[in-house]
């Protein structure tokens, strides 16, 4: 830890031409460095980078090159298929380099795994600069010699990954660094008024916060990380990536830092990417999640594999609200690449849920401060053949508790995953230029959710149809009726087509052919989700009465291609209904943009010109010459059943059938009682399933806590949650009434469906 003077030189180690400035850990490693300055910089001291000799050695130096120099121990040659030992992972060494204490024989030994690095020099006086620029002031000797041997380290370590490559970014000093920012401590100041306290007690808060975020990407943790928790994934799924848009993401990162986000329908979604970017050789991305997860080894084990946990819940904690900001913003500025889930936590219903926008904010904030040009964000969609947990978040949505993770959780989460369950197929959409994206939805308190927009959608853009989803598509719109394969496939025939027209994502074309639709059908009917009746003249399928939640998971996943189908039929069947006065034309895209309205809290729609299109080129599939022929009432009609076959019914039943049962409890209520959200939730539970049973609503999968909640937003959205008079009350009944329309029309299209189904099979 002290001065090492090299007698090459007399005085060199007072007023030196260079000094090389190191972390070497141990004997070895300083002698290594050494050996090598000897060589490169003959009469140069080195110095350790926590000598307390170094604030004096900087003061009287003059305007030395500083150098800094590390030992990056090489990994070995890899053993194909070798994992690290339990040796390995219970000292948590890194299998880059041995023990410390083992440092001098492996030097011995395998000289050269024992690499000296140098980082890119700098002269005392740049740094000066750069320190009263960054701290805005002048500072003590102690305060720029920290600043000097955090630069070292930064130095030394890009010149690290230079050698051992992109995967191991490695941010080190982080609440050093970013506490010692003029700007962070004017905020600190300022937050501190704010809070009627003192500047320190902040600064030692927020120092605090910073060291609970702070995560390191050492080698063995990354390898460890990946290794201990692949049971959770490897053996229950075949990983399918679309390696074309992976190659051009890696071509845009060397210009700017990419965010993933990506939909979230597993607990396995993080370690699946990671397997995609490790596989791939791409950086590992700083994965920001909840610290319900920071639980046994897996939290430390997460700490030393980039994964940063966050708490579930800072509202008012104001301190570490501005950690979080800093750290995000110092992670942007390093250029690392960034992983979160913006939906924040796993989807109940197997659609997308609205992205919450706080990192999001952090993120804005950090691109229009400077503190980097731009970030791309990477809409990421992750989507699996068969999902287990599924069970239990179904069970959620009828009021179940959700399971706390642990490490009893985790026993038992691994112990299903043995079973193979197809595929997970990851997918990217087209990168988002943040920067781009805020510069064109300009100002307003409406700019982020434009942003989460443009990455939601195209989220829903790169996901593909599953054949899990097409079949829970075509076989919860019959109710409860089974059906024969040849039913089956003439029921999903048309909708096949009209995928293929569409240019859908698709990955179901092999649904075409029997064998590929019967094995879809005997993996859903092992997993128990459909019942198989075989003791008849043929096998006859349905969806498991108590499996109807789970159903409609895999079924959802899929709507987002057929929303504006359905909105199509619904809006078409008004015009076959009764000729409209005026512009039918018109007449229809307004009825559409009123069903548009009653699910905006369930879909991600465009603005009303990009919609307006949307409809236009579902209409062409329909009838390309529908202009001419939808003011005619019975050709409005015939249109219908050219289809072949309509999807309405099971697109949109469940989410109207749940806004009617929020609709008729409010319409019920007194005006001016108050609506407690939580209570009021778990009654529609209970009134929604006396409806299922009665047979008023369609199937159990509209029973739902997470499709009352959106219903109950969109009734606040439109003032009639909160106490009132009567305007209140006729405003409930309208808004009742409005649903009730248009679910007499969805009850019609399914009637179309089915009469259309029978004529398919006649002819067949």
């Amino acid at each position: 830890m002290t001065v090492v003077a090299l007698p090459d030189r007399p005085g060199a180690a007072r007023r030196p031409g260079a000094i090389v400035l190191t972390d070497a850990r141990t004997d070895a490693e300083r002698d290594r460095v050494a050996a090598w300055a000897r060589e490169t910089h003959p009469g140069a001291p080195v110095v350790h980078q926590a000598s307390p000799t170094l604030p004096r050695l900087l003061r009287e130096a003059g305007d030395p090159l500083l150098v800094p120099a590390r030992v990056t121990w090489m990994p070995p040659e890899p053993v194909p298929g070798a994992r690290p030992r339990i040796g390995e992972l219970l000292l948590l060494a890194d299998p880059g380099g041995p023990l410390r204490r083992l440092h001098g024989i492996a030097a011995r030994r395998n000289p050269d795994r024992a690499r000296v690095v140098a980082g890119e020099p700098a002269h005392l006086r740049d740094l000066q600069r750069r320190f009263r620029a960054e701290a805005g002031r002048a500072g003590s000797d102690d305060e720029l010699a920290a600043f000097v041997a955090r630069q070292a380290t930064l130095a030394a370590e890009r010149a690290e990954r230079a050698v051992i490559g992109d995967r191991y970014k490695v941010p080190r000093l982080v609440a050093e660094q970013i506490t010692a920012s003029g700007v962070v401590r004017e905020r600190v100041t300022a937050l501190a008024h704010e809070l009627e306290r003192s500047p320190e007690s902040v600064m030692e808060e927020l120092t605090g916060c910073l060291a609970e975020l702070a995560t390191v990407q050492s080698r063995l943790g990354e390898q460890l990380y990946r290794v201990l928790l692949s049971p959770m994934h490897s053996r229950a799924w075949t990983v399918d990536v679309d390696v074309d848009s992976l190659e051009r993401l890696r071509e845009a990162n060397r210009g700017a830092a990419l965010v993933f986000l990506p939909s979230h329908r597993s607990y396995v979604d993080p370690l699946v990417l990671n397997q995609v970017m490790h596989d791939h050789d791409f950086p590992r991305n700083h994965l920001l999640g909840g610290d319900n997860m920071s639980f046994g080894p897996i939290g430390a084990l997460g700490k030393r594999a980039g994964v940063i946990f966050i708490r579930r819940s800072f509202g008012s904690d104001r301190v570490y609200k501005l950690a979080v900001r800093e750290y995000l913003g110092h992670l942007v500025a390093k250029r690392f690449n960034l992983e979160w889930y913006p939906e924040g936590g796993r989807t109940r219903t197997g659609k997308l849920r609205p992205p919450r926008l706080g990192l999001l904010h952090y993120l804005t904030a950090a691109v229009e401060e400077g503190r980097a040009p731009d970030v791309l964000l990477v809409p990421t969609s992750i989507v699996y053949d068969q999902l287990h947990e599924i069970g239990a978040t179904a069970a959620e949505q009828t009021g179940a508790q959700k399971r706390r993770e642990g490490m009893g959780w985790m026993v038992d989460y691994v112990r299903a995953q043995r079973t193979n369950m197809g595929k997970a197929r990851v997918r990217f959409g087209e990168p988002v230029s943040l920067k781009a994206t805020l510069d064109g939805v300009g100002d307003g308190a409406a700019r982020l959710h434009k942003v989460g927009f443009a990455v939601m959608d195209g989220i829903n853009r790169a996901t593909p149809v599953t054949s899990t989803s097409l079949v829970g598509f075509a076989m919860l719109g019959v109710r409860d009726r089974a059906l024969t394969l040849r039913e089956l496939q003439a029921l999903l025939a048309p909708l096949l087509d009209h995928l293929e027209r569409a240019d859908t994502l698709r990955t179901v074309d092999e649904l075409r052919r029997p064998a590929a639709l019967r094995a879809t059908l005997d993996a859903l009917t092992e997993a128990g989700i459909v019942r198989c009746y075989d003791a008849g003249l043929e096998p006859v399928w349905k969806v498991d009465p108590d499996r109807h939640h789970e159903a409609a998971f895999y079924r959802n996943g899929a709507l987002h291609h057929l929303v504006h189908r359905a909105i199509v039929e619904l809006a078409l069947l008004a015009v076959a209904r009764e000729q409209p006065a005026g512009d039918p034309i018109q007449a229809a895209f307004e009825d559409a943009l009123a069903i548009r309205d009653l699910l905006k809290f369930e879909f991600f729609f465009p603005e009303k010109d990009q919609f307006r299109d949307n409809l236009y080129r579902e209409l062409d599939l329909i009838d390309p010459d529908w202009r001419d022929h939808v003011a005619d009432t019975e050709v409005a009609r015939a249109m219908l059943r050219r289809t072949g076959t309509l999807t309405a019914h099971r697109a949109l039943r469940s989410f109207f059938d749940a806004q009617l049962v929020v609709a008729r409890r409010l319409a019920e209520r007194e005006p001016r009682e108050p609506v407690q959200r939580d209570a009021f939730l778990q009654e529609c539970v209970r009134v929604g399933r006396q409806l299922q049973l009665q047979g008023l609503v369609h199937g159990p999968e509209s029973v739902s806590r997470e499709l009352y909640g959106a219903a109950l937003d969109l009734a606040a959205n439109r003032d009639l949650v909160d106490p009132g008079r009567e305007a209140l009350r006729r405003g409930r009944e309208a808004f009742l009434a409005e649903i009730e329309e248009v679910l007499d029309r969805v009850r019609r299209i399914g009637e179309i469906d089915d009469e259309l189904l029978q004529d398919a099979l006649a002819q067949a």
